[in-house]
């Protein structure tokens, strides 16, 4: 995990890595609870059985699922030092290029954007690939807009 010690030494690393995070897998149990949480029971997801002779082969993990995982990843890759706190404020740009299937584990790269000035403190966007261990394309490219309040 990389570590900033200051607002203005994150400042300092715009067009920087960030890092990556450790492995995490994909659970049915977790695809089954965030479709009771969002209300989207689309069979892709939720029915084994139907999925399997579906066309991808199994379940798959909603995309907002793979993109609400941005906080987990982001708490294993960086972290910025006398905060105050730290809030989501928005996306800028996303996609989902791959499908992932339940039982694939997903990791996250952060790259830092941009860093402006907002008050009490700055706004960033970092960019996020989440890649899925053995596929060539990610499942997850996003800008995620964060404030950190000094």
């Amino acid at each position: 995990m990389r570590v900033f010690s200051s607002l203005d030494e994150f400042t300092a690393a715009v067009g920087e890595q960030l890092g990556t995070s450790e492995w995490h897998t994909v659970t049915q149990d977790q695809v089954n609870t965030f479709a009771d949480a969002t209300g989207d029971h689309q069979w892709i997801h939720v029915d084994v059985e139907k999925a399997n002779q579906g066309p991808f082969g199994g379940p798959i993990a909603h995309g907002f699922l793979t993109l609400s995982l941005l906080p987990v990843l982001g708490s294993e890759t960086y972290r910025v030092d006398g905060l105050k706190m730290g809030i989501n404020y928005g996306l800028n740009k996303v996609r989902f290029p791959q499908p992932v299937r339940v039982g694939a584990k997903v990791r996250g790269s952060a790259e830092l954007a941009e860093v402006t000035d907002v008050p009490g403190g700055k706004q960033a966007v970092v960019r996020w690939t989440v890649e899925i261990d053995g596929e060539a394309k990610p499942a997850c490219v996003a800008e995620f807009v964060v404030r950190l309040l000094a």
